[in-house]
């Protein structure tokens, strides 16, 4: 006796399986760009990077409903603007099979600055020029030059650490001031206060003994700070580091523990007889479970969660 079993069904793609070239008259976008929009800079970015290596990202379309030939422009308002204006008529585009209008963008994640910074490293090795990578991204050719040379004095160990980290250009102009493991403890405290402004990165500067700097002779106290208000400075931020690492050492297993109580009560809820009871003479503590269950799933990744199943 065979069993046969009901095969699911497969899913349907999200994109047509070939860019399509499509006459802009035919796309019909879905928002208006205000007047402020080509006066910014991100759209000056945008439009010199066209103009210098072309269009790297195609717009996102899908059909329009009951309008043979026509599209609706889900992503790309500002980069079809662009090309307008250039005078183009016709542009390649990504089919989607529905018309879900949401941000695709809000899914990309952004370049941190270091690798920013190897991106155009291995550009220069190519044998682009600095001037068409300024062109390309609309920056002054200074701006280039200093992220090229962005980790000149930067230790491996710090350089690994802040590798997917936001830092401003700036941060790692007081952390070439630091010895290598003081760069490394630099970094360790940006991280764990998930602050990498330069204040922030002056402040650890301010707090770190002239032994951990690579010029001692070149420390200066900050303007306003007299040598003993920089002392406690300094002793402060050592207890900080001290208290920071004992955080840490707990954080991890506390997660943990949090992750599988939140995914335990998400499974109580799914009991359709307990929510009922619940809900009939408890409904305080219902609330806070959905809430609990709600939190869970907006900030924990699943990656995360399926981990805390598994431990």
């Amino acid at each position: 006796m065979t069993l046969v079993g009901k095969m699911p069904s497969p899913k349907s793609p999200g994109f047509e399986a070939s860019l399509r070239l499509i006459p802009i008259a035919a796309i019909l976008p879905v928002k208006q760009l205000s007047t402020a929009v080509p006066k910014s800079q991100k759209y000056g970015q945008i439009a010199a990077s066209i103009r210098e290596v072309g269009l790297i990202e195609p717009p996102v379309v899908a059909r329009a409903a009951g309008q043979d030939g026509s599209f609706i422009l889900l992503d790309g308002h500002v980069r079809l603007h662009v090309l307008k204006e250039m005078g183009e008529t016709s542009v390649i585009c990504l089919v989607a099979t529905d018309d879900e209008s949401f941000t695709y963008n809000k899914r990309i994640s952004r370049l941190a600055t270091i690798q920013e910074h190897k991106m155009i490293l291995r550009a220069v090795e190519r044998g682009v020029s600095e001037a068409r990578i300024a062109a390309a991204l609309n920056v002054n050719i200074a701006l280039i030059r200093q992220k090229r040379t962005l980790l000149n004095g930067i230790c491996p160990e710090a350089a690994e650490l802040l590798k997917a980290r936001h830092c401003p250009i700036n941060s790692f102009r007081f952390l070439r001031k630091m010895k290598p493991l003081r760069q490394i403890q630099a970094a360790e405290l940006m991280i764990a206060a998930n602050n990498y402004t330069v204040p922030y990165v002056e402040a650890i500067l301010a707090a770190t003994d002239s032994a951990d700097l690579v010029d001692p002779t070149a420390k200066k106290a900050p303007a306003g700070v007299t040598r003993e208000q920089a002392e406690l400075m300094r002793s402060e931020m050592v207890n900080l580091q001290k208290n920071i690492k004992l955080v840490e050492g707990a954080l991890g297993p506390d997660h943990l523990r949090l992750v599988v109580a939140g995914r335990f009560v998400e499974r109580l809820l799914q009991n359709d007889r307990l929510a009922r009871y619940l809900d009939r003479g408890h409904g305080e503590i219902l609330r806070e479970f959905r809430q609990i269950v709600a939190q869970l799933t907006q900030h924990v990744p699943v990656a995360e969660v399926e981990n805390g199943e598994s431990a």
